[in-house]
């Protein structure tokens, strides 16, 4: 940081924001400490409680085993590509009393060292969030016997965990890694976003197609077929699906925005560079960094007001939303004074960066009312999907896709105006606009971001409550006292809100995802441009001032494949759903052949659990190379140009494609939720057991994959191509002429792609063969063992 000529103010700030993560991980330790206070209620609550949480931890740590080698092999690769271009000019000036050589080395171990701690920081977020939620959800279904106000703060609480996990290790991380480089950071800090983008990534797709496989399986022998009730304990599926509520929504979704967070700080941090080597301000480096300070502490205050009164009533996504907007004010207020007194100065003023991330709160906050208005079960979206049942299942998906059409494109609309607001905030500026205008982008995308604990707490109460209401059906099955029901409907109430908050962080997630892309889009320009500069690449010539032309041929090229990949992407994803979900069908009607609905055996809900985690962990690595590689190929087949022009694709279709999933498919289930409330009579096609039912049911079992699994997954597959592109970028630039061994590389390449999109398509065994011995030896819940029965 010395290099920067920080004032003594500035240096305090650094160390002062370096001292509010802190503070952030500290709160998640106290809020930790409050949940475990409470009690688990009864033994049998605990009985299930535990078997969630065996096949939880199961599936986390063969998840590790199986992505950690990639990450070895990744960070060796990461070390060894500063070896084939020279360092940054500010690596080179950070270290300037040092040889060229020692200067790659420090740079090489630095960006790996880096995408090392990026992927620790991003899987600790994931299991140690997904760990405390666990620990929340049999907690939170005991409180519903006393109080809705108690059942509401233990699960937002518990949620907010995980929050301030993302948001104080994400600012640690990167202000750490500011502190000890300072110009020079962006080399590492392109390591750390890439280790946390690759980790969410394996987190969404394995968790998605985990919990999506044990759903549907679960919904379509249990409720379509056998007609039993959501939850049933004789399902034998019903323990999986509760434990893919965690590994997808709470362990995925904490991984996705922890990448989103780190991503956004990257871009401005890099693009903040860009800006100071033009005005000479120091100022447009340090304010990102106290934006997202201000950001923990408005969350902490925001996070900790939401509750509700001590009745068996209430009004939870009131209590969470008041929250929200307490924090959004807060910030906005922050914001304001720190940028009046610290950006006075700049270019153009201060209203200008401070505009900007006002801008990206307001995105933020329209979002969740866009995605709550075509999710929310009380809105106008919902109800006519539900009317739609009326005449079967075909009229309830068709205008169930037609509103996640219309919602896809009313989200990109408001991502649109929001890019446009930076275009008309920084028009003003003299010179290099459009690194401005990126600047401005960027700022939008840390703004987006910055109620990140609120965010986050809200996505995890979803699971959390969907597991409570899990647990206390499984545990109350029977029981029909006044006080178990008013305990039910205390969970069903939890549960819907759950649905719909869920809804609306995906949102927000992937509009961040296109904000940052954006943002990484011009971290790729104004990293092209500085290798072409080293070339001796006139400035009329390079990148950044002539951009990326469509009309080039080769460019249109790279924008149709890059619009092609998040289809092609979400395909695979779907199909691994669909062929997990076979293998628990197939293992759940054999179950029920033994007799397990009729009390003769015990339902086996180990065998479910182990073919989930199996089928999940070998589609990871597979969809995980589509991202990495395809990117790279274009590079070095087509050149630069055309690899901006893939990203430009990715993240339009991206964008569209991922909103079109997510909100149909939450529009699908809280219809179906509807539906369910109706007091049950089958005679006149009302309630659970109608016609109108069974419709609800198969829109649900449609939209489950594209809203847990596919869309969710797109975020960070967008960035993970962003990320790969920035770094490969001034590779790429030098290289003329691929040679005998560039297109040895090539065709290596192509080959892993040809085996990885192979490996997506490839049919599962009836039975994979690591599950033979379980299924011929797992135990019962109960203590037989059906298949011995």
């Amino acid at each position: 940081m010395r290099v920067l000529d920080l004032t003594v103010y500035e240096t305090i700030a650094i160390w002062g924001v370096l001292a509010v993560a802190i503070l952030g991980l500290l709160y998640a330790v106290f809020l930790r400490s409050q949940i475990l206070r409470y009690d688990k209620g009864t033994l049998k609550m605990q009985e299930i409680w535990g078997a969630i949480k065996t096949g939880a931890d199961a599936y986390l740590s063969s998840q590790a085993r199986r992505i950690l080698p990639l990450v070895a092999i990744l960070t060796i690769v990461l070390f060894l590509s500063v070896f084939i271009v020279p360092p940054s000019p500010e690596a080179l000036h950070r270290f300037a009393s040092l040889d060229e050589d020692t200067i790659k080395i420090i740079v090489g171990v630095s960006r790996a060292a880096a995408f090392v701690m990026g992927a620790l920081f991003s899987m600790t977020v994931g299991q140690l969030g997904m760990r405390m939620a666990v620990q929340g959800n049999v907690r939170v279904a005991s409180a519903s016997r006393r109080s809705f106000g108690e059942s509401l703060r233990i699960a937002y609480r518990t949620g907010t965990i995980t929050g301030m996990l993302t948001d104080g290790l994400g600012l640690f991380g990167g202000t750490i890694i500011f502190i000890f480089l300072g110009p020079a950071a962006p080399d590492a800090l392109l390591g750390f976003g890439f280790g946390g983008t690759l980790i969410a990534l394996f987190m969404r797709v394995g968790g998605g197609i985990f919990t999506k496989a044990a759903d549907v399986g679960a919904d379509l022998v249990g409720k379509v077929e056998a007609g039993i009730p959501e939850d049933d304990p004789r399902n034998p599926a019903v323990v999986a699906d509760l434990v893919g509520d965690n590994v997808g929504d709470c362990a995925g979704m904490a991984s996705d925005i922890f990448e989103s967070y780190e991503v956004t700080i990257v871009s401005a941090l890099i693009l903040g560079l860009a800006l100071m080597a033009i005005t000479g301000d120091v100022q447009w480096i340090i304010f990102p960094l106290l934006v997202r300070g201000i950001g923990v502490i408005s969350s902490i205050i925001g996070t900790y007001i939401v509750r509700s009164g001590p009745g068996k009533s209430g009004d939870a996504m009131k209590a969470i939303f008041k929250g929200f907007l307490s924090s959004a004010a807060m910030s906005i207020f922050f914001f304001g004074l720190v940028a009046y007194f610290y950006m006075q100065d700049v270019p153009g003023g201060w209203w200008r960066p401070f505009l900007a991330t006002t801008v990206g709160v307001l995105l933020a906050i329209l979002i969740d009312r866009l995605t709550e208005h075509f999710t929310g079960s009380h809105a106008n979206p919902v109800k006519s999907i539900k009317k739609s049942a009326d005449t079967g299942p075909a009229t309830l998906i068709l205008q169930g896709v037609a509103v996640g059409y219309e919602s896809s494109v009313w989200a990109i609309v408001t991502i649109a105006i929001a890019i446009f607001a930076s275009i008309l905030l920084f028009s003003g500026t003299e010179t290099n606009q459009v690194t401005f205008i990126l600047y401005g982008v960027a700022m939008t995308g840390i703004g987006m971001l910055t109620l990140t604990g609120n965010n986050v707490a809200m996505d995890s109460f979803g699971p959390i409550a969907d597991n409570a209401n899990g647990i206390g059906e499984m545990a109350w099955t029977g029981q029909d006292d006044p006080e178990t029901k008013a305990a039910k409907q205390i969970m069903a109430d939890l549960d819907s809100v759950g649905n719909t908050t869920k809804a609306i962080t995906k949102g927000v997630a992937i509009g961040s995802a296109v904000i940052a892309a954006v943002s990484l889009f011009g971290s790729f320009l104004v990293d092209v441009s500085r290798a072409q500069e080293t070339l001796g690449v006139p400035f009329a010539e390079r990148i950044q001032s002539v951009g990326i032309r469509v009309d080039v041929p080769v460019v249109f090229v790279g924008v149709l494949i890059g619009g092609a990949i998040p289809w092609l992407f979400s395909s695979f994803a779907i199909q691994a759903v669909r062929r997990a979900a076979t293998l628990i069908v197939q293992e759940v009607r054999r179950q029920f052949n033994l007799g397990v609905l009729e009390g003769k055996v015990e339902p086996d809900y180990q065998t479910p659990v182990a073919i989930s985690t199996a089928a999940a962990q070998k589609e990871l690595v597979p969809l995980a190379l589509l991202g990495i590689i395809t990117p790279i190929l274009i590079g070095l087949v087509l050149g630069v140009e055309a690899l901006g022009g893939y990203l430009a694709g990715i993240i339009l279709s991206g964008q569209l494609l991922a909103v079109y999933m997510n909100n149909a498919g939450g529009a699908w289930d809280n219809a179906k939720k509807l539906i369910e409330d109706e007091p049950s009579d089958p005679e006149h096609n009302l309630g659970k057991g109608s016609e109108r039912h069974m419709a609800g049911i198969v829109g649900d079992t449609v939209g489950d994959p594209m809203k847990d699994t596919a869309g969710p997954a797109l975020n960070p597959m967008i960035k993970v191509g962003n990320l790969v592109a920035v770094i490969i970028a001034p590779i790429i630039v030098q290289v003329e002429d691929l040679g005998l061994i560039g297109w040895a590389v090539v065709a290596g390449l192509f080959a892993t792609l040809v085996w990885s999109i192979m490996s997506s398509k490839r049919e599962a065994p009836p039975i994979p063969p690591e599950l033979e011995l379980a299924t011929a030896s797992s135990g019962t819940s109960g203590g037989s063992n059906p298949s011995q029965e």
